[in-house]
């Protein structure tokens, strides 16, 4: 008997979604190939979008040289996609429960990679401000949808795995477009590194679009429906404890985390190390610990509870930050590494966890995630070079134990204490 890909039912049941009610689905089980396509898609996806979100921070010292500003000001390109990016996660949600999960993130890569490759080439320093702000809105359609898609289509037995992988993936995107630029921009300048990113986005945005399989545990929503309107969606999950609990992870977590790397380059090419801007790129292979503490936590949380291992990830994190305030580069480098796998561990369950708990509105609930995770991400982004300019490196360093700190206590005292799942 063959199956439609929007429903489930079979082909002798040809009746329009807007007759029947959604089946009883209980999505792609670990080891299916729709499985295996869905997380490839959306490492494609990750790839797509990350890389060209974050290009500019292994060049943000050739930047604030070649446009003559400050460590701030270079920031701001940083910041200025990240800005777009939060305020369209939630319009983005909006559309995909109008027009389905793939067509939204596809127009979303698609428009994104496009900008992308035009943004390098701003004429002036307030232009590539607003050229990043447009690049960041369009992009916020992968992280607004794409946890969404992936809890309706996942067995929920396998959601936190398939949460951890997925954020894994968006690990690789931010390390190749870091890893890419730097030395590119060695021989053309920083605009030909940032633009060669762009170009390797668009080849992962056609793999996103080969690749993903068609939802079938979603339906188009052309009113209110049963859980509300939007605005309900999103008044309930930000009266919810838990879910402001949640937020209040990724604005605090990615904000420290952001600022860590926004800025450690600038430290690493000053005193008293003086390492060149191409050795100092080499700093982002450091993301390959994120890559395996993102599955590694996700799969830790079938065995221990999600509150438990996101409470540790939190304290990996501090001691890695902690660590980066000696003045020996590879003790630096290994604070870092140590940081990074805190961070992704933590940022994987609590992205997961927004999902999977939202009492209404799966897609608008991780779109509110996303919401906080970028707002942190602007605003500490931006304030840590504000810190390190007048400060020095222990200033932001200081600044992100602070954040992180807060995180885990507010973890600690709101978040329930949830038992191990099956996987």
């Amino acid at each position: 008997m063959h199956w439609t890909h929007e429903l489930g039912l079979p082909t002798v049941a040809r009746v329009s979604v807007e007759q029947i009610p959604t089946p009883q689905w209980v999505g792609h089980s670990r080891g299916s190939a729709e499985y295996g396509r869905l997380l490839a898609a959306l490492f494609c996806a990750g790839v797509a979008t990350f890389a060209q979100l974050y290009s500019p921070q292994a060049v943000l010292p050739l930047i604030a040289s070649g446009l003559h500003i400050g460590a701030a000001d270079a920031a701001l390109t940083i910041s200025a996609s990240t800005v777009g990016l939060a305020l369209g996660v939630i319009p983005w949600s909006t559309l995909a429960d109008r027009i389905g999960r793939v067509k939204a993130m596809t127009i979303s890569v698609g428009v994104a990679t496009t900008i992308g490759l035009v943004v390098p080439f701003a004429p002036t320093y307030d232009v590539l401000l607003a050229g990043r702000f447009l690049e960041g809105l369009f992009v916020g359609g992968v992280p607004a949808i794409a946890v969404a898609y992936l809890t309706e289509e996942i067995d929920p037995a396998h959601a936190a795995r398939a949460a951890g992988t997925f954020v894994a993936g968006t690990t690789i995107g931010g390390l190749l477009g870091r890893l890419v630029a730097s030395p590119v921009a060695e021989f053309v300048g920083w605009r030909g590194g940032v633009f060669t990113v762009a170009a390797l986005c668009g080849c992962a945005a056609m793999g996103f679009v080969k690749l993903a399989p068609s939802p079938r545990g979603f339906v188009p929503r052309r009113g209110a429906g049963p859980d509300g309107t939007l605005a309900h969606r999103l008044a309930v999950n930000l009266r919810t404890p838990r879910q402001l609990a949640l937020f209040a992870q990724g604005f605090l977590l990615m904000g420290g985390f952001v600022a860590l790397y926004n800025f450690l380059g600038f430290r690493l090419t000053g005193a008293p190390f003086f390492l060149p801007s191409f050795l100092v790129s080499l700093v982002f292979l450091a993301y390959l610990a994120g890559t395996w503490a993102s599955s590694r936590a996700g799969a830790e949380a079938t065995r221990f509870g999600r509150k438990r291992v996101l409470m540790v990830s939190v304290a990996i994190m501090v001691a890695g930050v902690a660590i980066t305030l000696s003045d020996n580069v590879f003790v630096v480098l290994a604070g870092l590494v140590v940081a990074t796998a805190g961070f992704f561990g933590a940022h994987s369950i609590a992205s997961g966890w927004t999902g999977q708990s939202a009492p209404v509105g799966k897609a608008q609930a991780s779109s509110l995630y996303n919401l906080f995770y970028y707002g942190g991400s602007s605003v500490v982004g931006w304030f840590g070079g504000v810190a390190f300019d007048r400060y020095g490196w222990p200033a932001v360093a200081g600044t992100i134990l602070a954040l992180a700190v807060v995180a885990a206590a507010i973890a600690a005292v709101v978040l329930p204490k949830d038992l191990p799942q099956t996987d």
